[in-house]
């Protein structure tokens, strides 16, 4: 029984995405080739190895035990890589590491930027996406490292400190709540706010306590960057909420005032995490390790 490296790193997509389309497009393969090779698969092993149903695919238990060994096989793969890098400054290890928007954009960067530099033969596949997609993705193996808000459900996964996001509400200079050192969201709901574009991973967030709270946001208008939220705000567009980090660097060159927020949502733990530390490769062991004690 033969299966490549391109047969386990598309079936572990699938399940990813939970769509044959979807893994495909991930794997860079067209519909047609990915639906060939899956089924080459089923007819090497006898069985079949995905359940179609009406909103996507699911492993049979067959597939549930390729997907297990596939996992172990590409790890197996990439410690390898990792270590004859160390022999060879030409071969490059890399970390696939997945990471949720608040980490991508405000702490990130520059926990980052000391590890790479130190170490030119690894390269990191990065990747932003909701923190309940990187749970799933470092579970099924397409991740070897996340760094995820600890208010999602993060199942077996080990989890290690990384940073405290505090989200804020940002008014202009002249507004009547800046002169409130703390606020709960209620107070400021009937406003109208500026948000990130729909689908962002922390508006998405966002969107949903306003749900909770009985108050959904009112948007003037949607924009790609926290800057661009912030420039909105500081001329008289609306009200936004935004990561502390953000507003007080914004705040230095724009009339906008960060006011605390004291629901208990609007105070996220980050942290990295990972299916096995001590399964990892070395160099993504490193790099965990690294994220963590940044956080100090």
């Amino acid at each position: 029984m033969r299966f490549d490296l391109t047969d386990l790193r598309l079936f572990l997509l699938v399940l990813e995405t939970g769509s044959i389309t979807h893994g495909a497009a991930l794997a860079n393969m067209s519909l047609p080739s990915a639906s060939a090779r899956l089924r080459g698969m089923e007819e090497l092993i006898g069985l079949p190895l995905l359940e179609r149903r009406q909103r996507g695919v699911e492993p049979t238990p067959a597939g549930d035990t390729l997907a297990h060994h596939a996992r172990l096989v590409l790890a197996q793969m990439e410690q390898l890589r990792g270590e004859l890098g160390e022999y060879s400054k030409g071969l490059k290890a890399h970390v696939r590491l997945w990471v949720n928007t608040v980490a991508m954009t405000e702490f990130l960067p520059k926990a980052l930027a000391p590890f790479l530099a130190a170490r030119p033969n690894i390269d990191i596949d990065l990747k932003e996406r909701p923190s309940t997609d990187i749970v799933k993705a470092v579970s099924l193996g397409t991740a070897d490292i996340g760094i995820i808000s600890t208010t999602a459900d993060h199942g077996s996964l080990q989890l290690f400190p990384f940073a405290t996001d505090r989200l804020v509400l940002v008014a202009p200079r002249d507004d009547s709540l800046v002169k409130l050192k703390r606020i709960a969201f209620q107070h400021a709901a009937g406003r109208q706010f500026v948000g990130l574009s729909a689908g962002n991973p922390l508006q998405n967030y966002l969107d949903e306590h306003a749900m909770r709270a009985g108050s959904p946001l009112s948007f003037r208008v949607r924009v790609r960057t926290l800057e661009a939220i912030c420039h909105m705000v500081a001329s008289g567009v609306g009200l936004a909420i935004v990561p502390e980090t953000a507003a007080r660097r914004c705040q230095r060159s724009m009339a906008i005032q960060p006011v605390r927020l004291t629901d208990a949502w609007a105070t996220r733990q980050l942290a990295v995490c990972a299916r096995d530390a001590d399964a990892l490769p070395q160099y993504a062991r490193e790099l965990l390790e690294h994220l963590s004690a940044a956080s100090g």
